[in-house]
């Protein structure tokens, strides 16, 4: 389905993805996960061909990065940017169409999401007179309004609150029911461990971890008690770290060592 070998880019002399390799398969979820400035962005926008890699490879829909495989693909950037003189409504519709929808559908399409994600009423407000949480909802049924196979998303749930990430979570598992594919690049392990399948995080721009989320979090497992108390005995022994959290402490305890 998709396809990343050994991508690199060089921005002068900082090397801000080091051959980095990933495979995405038709239907799942998957999470690019990393900090801020891990090259989580870059990696996307080489795959969009916003940007030319230095070197590497990358199919999408298992063919070369191309004007007719990007209208199969549904992006949202991490900079949002709507036409805000546009309407709503014919704003969705513009870009469905520009996708290659014919224009009824695309409208059609556009008012069965706007009802999703409760902007029906705003469809005629022009994109400047809504308020942010509406124009993130805007920009990210901007990114499914043409029914796309593949999903690229750049922190969808950035600057939302609980109730709309939860509505747009739903929204993503509806597609990958219907056998859509997301790639979904996030600093939230939250979010990753909510909804994806495989995860690789990035770090540096070097790839650190790679694979199915459940064996990740197996291999990666600590043993771990957590306890309520005022102090811990100072005479307390087999925790090789120990975290305190309020009135709480978390002890990470040494591999030999049974949390009973």
């Amino acid at each position: 389905m998709i396809q990343v070998e050994n991508l690199v880019k060089h921005f002068a002399t900082v090397r801000a993805v080091d051959g980095v390799s990933f495979t995405v398969e038709q239907g799942e979820i998957f999470g690019l996960l990393g900090p801020n400035g891990a090259g989580k962005t870059t990696t996307i926008r080489c795959m969009m061909d916003i940007l030319k890699p230095d070197s590497g490879r990358i199919r999408l829909l298992g063919q070369p990065v191309t004007e007719a495989a990007q209208n199969r693909i549904g992006y949202l950037p991490e900079e949002r940017g709507l036409y805000k003189n546009f309407p709503l409504l014919e704003c969705l519709t513009y870009l469905g169409a520009l996708k290659g929808l014919p224009r009824a559908e695309a409208r059609r399409r556009g008012q069965v999401l706007l009802e999703r994600v409760g902007l029906a009423e705003y469809a005629r407000r022009k994109i400047k007179e809504l308020s942010k949480g509406m124009t993130q909802k805007a920009q990210f049924l901007a990114a499914i309004v043409h029914d796309p196979d593949l999903l690229i998303l750049d922190e969808p749930f950035q600057g939302l609150d609980p109730v709309n990430t939860e509505l747009l979570k739903s929204i993503l598992l509806e597609e990958q029911s219907r056998g859509k594919t997301v790639i979904l690049s996030t600093h939230n392990m939250n979010q990753v461990e909510e909804m994806c399948d495989r995860i690789l995080l990035i770090n540096h721009g070097q790839a650190v971890l790679y694979g199915p989320l459940s064996e990740i979090k197996a291999q990666h497992a600590e043993h771990a008690i957590r306890l309520e108390c005022d102090a811990l005995p100072p005479d307390l022994t087999g925790a090789r770290r120990i975290e305190q959290h309020n009135d709480a402490y978390e002890l990470i305890l040494e591999p030999h060592v049974s949390p009973q």
